[in-house]
């Protein structure tokens, strides 16, 4: 079993992505450059309060961008990771496979 200098892996995991709903949102938009809002509510498969809540979370950690606009006369929002939420998610990635390797 593999030890590094900052012990197990499960420490390096991100607490604010890694609730299960946040997970499933960055993980989600990881794929894409940018995604209207009502895309991200549907593949998580939460409501639109639920999702706003824990974007606010998201943004307030500098993880996700939220861009307002309108399509025609109609109001949307767009989702899309930053670059420290893309560093996020792939560092939690790593953690995560070394737990599910046994390295951690």
């Amino acid at each position: 079993m593999t030890s590094t200098a900052s012990g197990h892996a499960r420490h390096r995991l991100d607490e604010v992505i890694h609730a299960p709903v946040r997970f499933s949102i960055v993980a989600s938009l990881a794929g894409a450059d940018e995604a209207e809002f009502s895309a991200v509510r549907d593949t998580v498969e939460v409501s639109d309060s639920v999702l706003s809540r824990q974007v606010s979370t998201l943004e307030a950690a500098g993880y996700v961008k939220v861009r307002k606009g309108y399509v025609g006369k109609r109001p949307r929002t767009w989702l899309s990771l930053t670059a420290a939420g893309r560093a996020a998610y792939e560092r939690h990635l790593t953690a995560l496979r070394a737990i599910a390797d046994g390295s951690g």
